[in-house]
Protein backbone atom coordinates (compact mmCIF):
# COMPACT_ATOMS: atom_id res chain seq x y z
CA UNK A 1 0.00 0.00 0.00
CA UNK A 2 1.50 3.11 -1.32
CA UNK A 3 -0.11 5.94 1.28
CA UNK A 4 1.38 9.69 1.05
CA UNK A 5 1.64 11.87 3.97
CA UNK A 6 0.74 15.56 2.03
CA UNK A 7 3.62 18.07 2.86
CA UNK A 8 2.81 21.51 3.87
CA UNK A 9 3.33 23.71 1.12
CA UNK A 10 4.94 27.21 2.69
CA UNK A 11 3.22 30.00 0.92
CA UNK A 12 5.28 32.48 -0.91
CA UNK A 13 4.08 35.51 -3.03
CA UNK A 14 5.75 37.56 -4.81
CA UNK A 15 5.71 40.91 -6.78
CA UNK A 16 8.26 42.58 -9.05
CA UNK A 17 8.18 45.41 -11.26
CA UNK A 18 10.92 47.58 -13.08
CA UNK A 19 10.35 51.59 -12.97
CA UNK A 20 12.21 54.38 -14.30
CA UNK A 21 15.15 55.63 -11.67
CA UNK A 22 13.81 59.16 -11.65
CA UNK A 23 11.32 60.70 -8.97
CA UNK A 24 8.25 59.75 -10.19
CA UNK A 25 9.25 55.64 -10.51
CA UNK A 26 10.54 56.33 -6.77
CA UNK A 27 7.16 57.79 -5.47
CA UNK A 28 5.34 54.69 -7.88
CA UNK A 29 7.17 52.24 -6.10
CA UNK A 30 5.69 53.10 -2.99
CA UNK A 31 2.48 53.37 -4.57
CA UNK A 32 2.75 49.30 -6.01
CA UNK A 33 4.37 48.53 -2.82
CA UNK A 34 1.39 49.95 -0.53
CA UNK A 35 -1.07 47.98 -2.83
CA UNK A 36 0.51 45.01 -2.98
CA UNK A 37 0.85 44.30 0.40
CA UNK A 38 -2.27 45.63 1.06
CA UNK A 39 -3.81 42.88 -1.07
CA UNK A 40 -1.85 40.02 0.68
CA UNK A 41 -3.70 41.49 3.74
CA UNK A 42 -0.04 42.66 5.34
CA UNK A 43 0.83 45.57 6.92
CA UNK A 44 1.84 48.42 4.93
CA UNK A 45 3.04 51.44 6.34
CA UNK A 46 6.67 50.75 7.64
CA UNK A 47 7.40 48.49 4.61
CA UNK A 48 6.29 51.41 2.46
CA UNK A 49 8.54 53.60 4.07
CA UNK A 50 11.22 51.48 3.20
CA UNK A 51 10.20 50.93 0.07
CA UNK A 52 10.56 54.33 -0.20
CA UNK A 53 13.73 55.06 0.66
CA UNK A 54 15.22 52.32 -0.85
CA UNK A 55 13.30 53.45 -4.71
CA UNK A 56 14.83 57.15 -3.88
CA UNK A 57 18.05 56.16 -3.23
CA UNK A 58 18.05 54.31 -6.16
CA UNK A 59 16.68 56.72 -8.38
CA UNK A 60 19.11 59.57 -6.74
CA UNK A 61 22.25 57.74 -6.42
CA UNK A 62 21.97 54.04 -8.08
CA UNK A 63 20.62 56.11 -11.53
CA UNK A 64 22.41 55.24 -15.02
CA UNK A 65 20.83 57.32 -17.42
CA UNK A 66 18.48 55.28 -19.63
CA UNK A 67 18.76 52.11 -16.71
CA UNK A 68 15.43 50.87 -14.88
CA UNK A 69 15.60 49.71 -11.23
CA UNK A 70 13.81 47.26 -10.29
CA UNK A 71 11.59 46.48 -7.12
CA UNK A 72 10.47 43.31 -5.47
CA UNK A 73 8.87 42.00 -2.80
CA UNK A 74 8.25 38.40 -1.08
CA UNK A 75 6.61 37.25 1.35
CA UNK A 76 6.79 34.15 2.90
CA UNK A 77 4.80 32.94 6.24
CA UNK A 78 8.03 34.94 8.28
CA UNK A 79 9.60 36.62 6.29
CA UNK A 80 8.34 40.49 4.28
CA UNK A 81 11.79 40.96 1.60
CA UNK A 82 12.08 44.44 -0.15
CA UNK A 83 14.81 44.36 -3.07
CA UNK A 84 15.37 47.25 -4.96
CA UNK A 85 18.38 46.56 -7.91
CA UNK A 86 19.67 49.40 -9.63
CA UNK A 87 22.77 49.82 -12.30
CA UNK A 88 25.46 51.17 -10.22
CA UNK A 89 26.97 48.24 -8.43
CA UNK A 90 30.30 50.35 -7.94
CA UNK A 91 28.44 52.80 -5.55
CA UNK A 92 27.37 50.64 -2.44
CA UNK A 93 25.29 52.64 0.43
CA UNK A 94 26.37 53.69 3.51
CA UNK A 95 24.41 54.68 6.66
CA UNK A 96 25.85 58.34 7.83
CA UNK A 97 25.35 61.05 9.21
CA UNK A 98 22.44 63.37 7.91
CA UNK A 99 23.76 65.80 6.23
CA UNK A 100 21.39 68.97 6.15
CA UNK A 101 17.97 67.61 4.60
CA UNK A 102 19.45 64.58 3.19
CA UNK A 103 21.01 61.61 4.25
CA UNK A 104 18.36 60.03 6.62
CA UNK A 105 17.28 57.15 3.85
CA UNK A 106 19.29 54.55 4.81
CA UNK A 107 19.11 55.22 9.13
CA UNK A 108 15.46 54.77 8.34
CA UNK A 109 15.49 51.36 7.05
CA UNK A 110 18.10 50.81 9.92
CA UNK A 111 15.45 51.61 12.19
CA UNK A 112 12.68 50.09 10.74
CA UNK A 113 13.44 46.82 9.25
CA UNK A 114 14.56 43.84 11.00
CA UNK A 115 17.76 43.43 8.51
CA UNK A 116 19.09 44.96 5.10
CA UNK A 117 22.43 44.47 3.41
CA UNK A 118 23.64 44.93 0.29
CA UNK A 119 23.93 41.82 -2.29
CA UNK A 120 26.62 43.08 -5.54
CA UNK A 121 26.05 41.73 -8.96
CA UNK A 122 25.51 40.83 -11.48
CA UNK A 123 27.47 43.30 -12.63
CA UNK A 124 26.61 46.23 -13.07
CA UNK A 125 24.00 46.09 -10.39
CA UNK A 126 23.82 45.89 -6.55
CA UNK A 127 20.42 44.96 -4.93
CA UNK A 128 19.57 46.94 -1.17
CA UNK A 129 17.28 44.50 0.38
CA UNK A 130 15.33 44.91 3.96
CA UNK A 131 13.56 42.57 5.99
CA UNK A 132 10.91 42.66 8.24
CA UNK A 133 9.87 39.51 10.70
CA UNK A 134 6.11 38.53 10.16
CA UNK A 135 3.68 36.49 12.33
CA UNK A 136 1.15 33.92 11.01
CA UNK A 137 -0.51 34.75 7.53
CA UNK A 138 -4.16 36.61 8.04
CA UNK A 139 -7.01 34.20 7.33
CA UNK A 140 -8.41 34.17 3.93
CA UNK A 141 -10.28 37.85 4.68
CA UNK A 142 -7.43 39.68 5.68
CA UNK A 143 -8.26 38.85 9.16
Amino acid sequence: MNSEIPHAVAEVRQFSVQLSATRRGARLARLLATEQLRSWGLRFETAAQVVAELAANAALHGRVPGRDFRLALTATESTLRIEVTDTRGDRLPVAREPEGESGRGLILVDAFADRWGVAPGPVPCKTVWAEFDLGPWPGPHGS
